[in-house]
């Protein structure tokens, strides 16, 4: 069984002193492949360094979280500019919209978001999108693109799966599923088996997020296997089934 966490910040100072371990953890485990979005100027360093250590397992995003973005951004998109020219990413994220926290610069953050998408078209790279209380927001943005040549990945998907139809009307793109599926009060999980599996992908969000049973610890990419046992529930097929299927995807989207 082979494992993409398509969305994980295992670079954060929060495994800074088993970091060697949780990467061991989740090779038994069958995780093959971290995809490590970006946060924002702050963490470039750090997240460059991890890939450079473990090439063909860790592999970069490049991105401006919507929360880093405020009235003065224009430091952030000229680091952000600097590396999507200097190196090779497999995705531009992490990017979107988060009003759960602040509202004030929503507009700033459509701006900034929406320079990335342009961004990420302009290569031929898919997005990492982060929506959070935003979610109308984000589409009235995607609508401004060409949907023939949009593709991506809804990081963190708990929307209603009438929600899903929208998304897949904007371009090609797939769902993040992580730990919020194996949550008991996870209302979207009882739809969810009417998106296709061939449509999703799993996702830890690691060091956030963690799936039960491992609520109230620090998430981890072994725990994708909790992720992929709750996904065959859902789906009526074997783990080894819907492992394969999401993989596949994963590779598709990010690296075909």
């Amino acid at each position: 069984m082979e494992i993409c966490d398509t969305h994980c910040h295992v670079y954060m100072e929060e495994f800074d002193n088993d970091r060697d371990e949780v990467l061991a953890r989740a090779g038994e485990a069958g995780v093959k492949k971290f995809l490590l979005p970006n946060v924002d100027a702050s963490t470039v360093e750090r997240m460059s360094a991890l890939v450079a250590a473990h090439p063909g397992m860790c592999f970069p995003m490049m991105g401006i979280h919507p929360t880093s973005v405020n009235g003065d951004f224009a430091d952030e998109l000229k680091v952000f500019d600097r590396e999507m020219e200097k190196n090779v990413y497999v995705a531009v994220g992490e990017i979107g919209l988060d009003l759960y926290w602040d509202k004030t610069f929503l507009r700033e953050q459509k701006k900034v978001f929406e320079y990335q998408v342009g961004a990420a078209m302009e290569k031929g790279l898919p997005v990492s999108i982060h929506n959070r209380e935003a979610f109308a927001e984000v589409v009235d943005s995607l609508k401004k693109f060409d949907k023939n040549k949009l593709r991506g990945v809804f990081h963190c998907f708990t929307l209603p799966a009438d929600n899903a139809s929208t998304i897949f009307s904007l371009g090609d793109f797939y769902l993040g599923i992580g730990g919020p599926a194996t949550y008991k009060n996870a209302k979207f999980v009882n739809r969810l088996q009417e998106v296709p599996l061939q449509r999703i992908v799993v996702e830890t969000d690691c060091p956030y997020l963690p799936p039960v049973p491992h609520r109230g610890e620090r998430n981890e990419p072994s725990y994708l296997v909790h992720v992929l046992a709750k996904l065959s529930e859902i789906y009526g097929l074997a783990v080894e089934q819907v492992a394969d299927t999401v993989y596949a995807n994963s590779e598709t989207l990010f690296f075909n």
